[in-house]
């Protein structure tokens, strides 16, 4: 389809050859009356259509912006945090690293040292807990000697007590029988 509308090629959809629009364009108007309308369909089109002339002018603003007036301040901006970048990776990321290992691993020594020295202490409270223990299980071994002496002891006084006082109470039965033998003779008289 052409927009200019009197070149050759087909012609609009929908009209055929022989119609008369096409018909009236041959016979006498000629060339004269389409070339306003084509001119006026041409400035449409740009002005609806066409955004060349819009996109260029900001293309040319945008450059103007960013190249002439800001002196490529944006380019050394993004140089500079480029060279940091690199600066940083090679030089103070490895730094980094390197004093990252070795304190990791200077904690890491320090800690293997703390965990064998606290090994080392619950190994000796261990020793001194089964040797407080096994003291304190002869101490009582030897409480329960004496306490079985003790009673050994106690039961044999507490059989002599007896003894005594068994003894006691027969004097004092025998006393007591003579004494009533002794107050019967005394009665009969």
């Amino acid at each position: 389809m052409s927009l200019s509308g009197g070149g050759p090629g087909p012609g609009p959809p929908g009209k055929a050859e022989g119609s008369p629009l096409s018909a009236g364009r041959k016979r006498g108007a000629g060339r004269a009356p389409a070339h306003p309308i084509v001119k006026d369909i041409g400035e449409i089109y740009s002005r609806l259509l066409d955004h060349r002339p819009v996109i260029q002018g900001e293309i040319r603003y945008f450059v103007k912006e960013f190249e002439e007036k800001r002196g490529l301040r944006e380019v050394r901006v993004l140089e500079n945090l480029k060279n940091m970048i690199h600066e940083t990776n090679d030089q103070t990321l490895p730094k980094c690293e390197q004093v990252m290992h070795d304190n990791l691993n200077e904690a890491f020594k320090r800690l293997q040292a703390a965990n064998h020295r606290i090994h080392r202490l619950q190994q000796r409270e261990q020793e001194e807990r089964k040797l407080q223990t096994d003291m304190l299980m002869t101490g009582e071994k030897e409480h329960l000697a004496h306490w079985e002496v003790f009673m050994k002891e106690q039961h044999n006084k507490r059989a002599e007590v007896d003894e005594e006082h068994r003894k006691a109470m027969e004097r004092l039965k025998e006393q007591y029988a003579e004494m009533e033998k002794d107050l019967a003779k005394y009665a009969s008289f």
